[in-house]
């Protein structure tokens, strides 16, 4: 199970948060810090899976932003990293070519996207498609 996600730029801003456990407000900052140094401080060449404290971390990079994730001992680290890359795919898709702009100023599409994939830490959508699909009418209705 997921217990948290993070968009992270490479200065240790976090962009995006989402945690799917209640952890009191002072200790996510406390939480974010320590996952954001031990991620970034690790070398391109270094796997991708980092045990810390009682669950595992699976970072990937795309341009300036890490997206972490935090799961349980029992979570497939191949398939939350392939995860990473659908959420990133689904972005790119709706923003075309995502940039970390994008989300800082559309944090609750970004947000959406994110709901649609993952219910209480879980994996539910995969398909592109219907990730976006309620995005789109929701772009519509605005739109008129």
């Amino acid at each position: 199970m997921i217990k948290f996600f993070l968009m992270v730029n490479k200065q240790g801003q976090t962009r995006l948060s989402k945690y799917y456990e209640h952890v009191d407000i002072h200790k996510r900052t406390l939480l974010e810090t320590e996952v954001i140094k031990s991620c970034l401080s690790r070398s391109s060449e270094q796997c991708s899976f980092v045990e810390y404290k009682d669950f595992k971390l699976i970072y990937r990079q795309y341009a300036a932003l890490f997206i972490v994730v935090g799961v349980n001992d029992t979570e497939n680290e191949m398939a939350i990293y392939e995860f990473i890359h659908n959420f990133v795919e689904v972005l790119d898709d709706y923003f075309s070519r995502v940039s970390e702009l994008d989300i800082m100023f559309n944090l609750d599409k970004v947000h959406i996207i994110l709901d649609e994939m993952l219910l209480n830490g879980c994996i539910v959508e995969t398909n592109r498609a219907r990730i976006l699909a309620p995005l789109l009418i929701l772009d519509k209705m605005s739109e008129s």
